[in-house]
């Protein structure tokens, strides 16, 4: 499940256009950004810095190995990127992608995957700390201590007790058994706190049956941290379900809507979640029902609750969602789908509180396969910044754009 020239960069204005075939009323352009990540990059994230400034990291190789590079965004030039980490017995996975994610003004964190003894899914997660905003990076460290031959994966990283959060699925009671196999217990979903110093404390299990390999995200609430997980009941159903730590400790998971997705394989396709004070938006990936549907819900109450559902596209989505919340108040939630000869798009959606939709529009057009990955977005002021895996040339490419938002997809709400 594995995938893998700096050139100049280039101005490129692309009327957005509708999903669904139909023209867009000119609204904006996408300027795509200097190409910053080299030849053979792929599995990009974006993350913001405390001074508000955007965070690019990918892989790409390098030599014999494989690197991790991150690069911040300056007037809408990437600076140069520093590595982070690199080797040549990491975990390659087109769905399980590594991050840099700044925890405070000097605090920053990365992760990536490293290969262990055992049967194609024995990796280990592998944490590195910089404490001068990731200008250099400490020797990893890694949060699990079970030492089991098993999957660790789709880590998510946050600020969280003045330290750095993480969250992650764990295979340890899958250990000798086969890839997705539950009889021994499944995949977890655990958490601990890492130090700027390396030390582990605060481990906790949050959830003894999860969805194998979908991502987690967490975004900041009230009281701490709230993430988002997929799910997975006895008989099969994986849901979206949201758990939320106060004073240190994890409390109780719950549904973020009951889609009833009942599938015996994971999708590989997990949710995001946005937050601002007590406002908390989730989007998803469901094909309950074999109808497949891009959703969103909004929260009021700093998560406790969820409105009713808010379907997004139905209209061949395939999932990867990002979502951001801008300065009125209303979400962009961002998703993959299948356009005009199975050819793949990225796609935009604003989504008033009040659940009123603006248009599906397309900003790039992209592969609809694995090697495409999961694309990223990022609010950067009154703009997006957008990021993707090219697949169009003979090796991948880490590429970047701008999205305009003042004349953006308005809704009358």
């Amino acid at each position: 499940m594995s995938c893998r020239s700096l050139r100049t960069g280039f101005l490129l204005p692309v009327l957005l256009a509708a999903c669904n075939g139909a023209p867009s009323p000119p609204v904006t352009t996408v300027q795509k950004l200097l190409v910053i990540a080299g030849a053979g990059s792929a599995e990009p994230h974006l993350a913001r810095a405390a001074d508000g400034s955007v965070v690019l990291s990918w892989i790409e190789p390098d030599g014999e190995t494989m690197a991790l590079r991150a690069a911040t965004l300056h007037d809408d030039a990437w600076q140069s990127p520093v590595t982070v980490a690199s080797g040549n017995n990491w975990f390659i996975n087109w769905a399980d992608f590594p991050s840099v994610q700044p925890i405070d003004e000097t605090l920053w964190a990365a992760h990536w995957l490293v290969k262990t003894a055992g049967t194609a899914f024995s990796y280990d997660v592998a944490i590195a700390i910089s404490t001068d905003a990731g200008k250099t990076w400490s020797a990893p460290v890694t949060p699990h201590d079970d030492g089991t031959a098993s999957e660790h994966g789709f880590v998510t990283l946050f600020p969280w007790q003045g330290a750095i959060g993480a969250l992650w699925l764990d295979g340890r009671n899958m250990a000798g058994e086969g890839h997705g196999d539950a009889q021994s217990g499944g995949m977890t979903l655990r958490s601990a706190v890492i130090g700027s110093d390396g030390a582990i404390s605060n481990p906790q299990l949050i959830d003894e049956l999860v969805c194998d390999c979908c991502q987690t995200d967490v975004a900041p609430g009230q009281n701490g941290p709230i993430a988002v997980y997929r799910n997975r009941s006895e008989t099969e159903i994986r849901d979206i379900h949201v758990v939320a730590a106060k004073d240190g400790k994890w409390q109780a998971n719950r549904p973020v809507a009951d889609d009833g997705w009942q599938i015996a394989a994971c999708p590989v396709n997990g949710p995001a979640i946005v937050s601002n004070g007590s406002v908390v938006a989730v989007a998803w990936f469901t094909a309950a029902n074999d109808d497949s549907q891009l959703r969103m819900a909004w929260s009021s109450d700093d998560g406790a609750t969820f409105d009713t559902p808010v379907d997004i596209d139905i209209d061949r989505p395939i999932g990867r969602v990002d979502i951001e919340i801008l300065d009125d108040g209303s979400a962009v939630v961002s998703w993959l789908r299948t356009g005009e000869n199975n050819q793949g798009e990225i796609c935009v959606r604003q989504v008033a509180p009040s659940g009123q939709l603006g248009p599906v529009q397309v900003v790039v057009k992209t592969g609809a396969g694995r090697a495409s990955g999961f694309p990223q977005m990022l609010r950067d002021g009154a703009d997006l910044i957008i990021a993707w895996t090219d697949v169009a040339g003979e090796t991948s490419q880490v590429l970047t754009a701008r999205v305009d938002t003042t004349t953006f997809l308005t809704t009358t709400d």
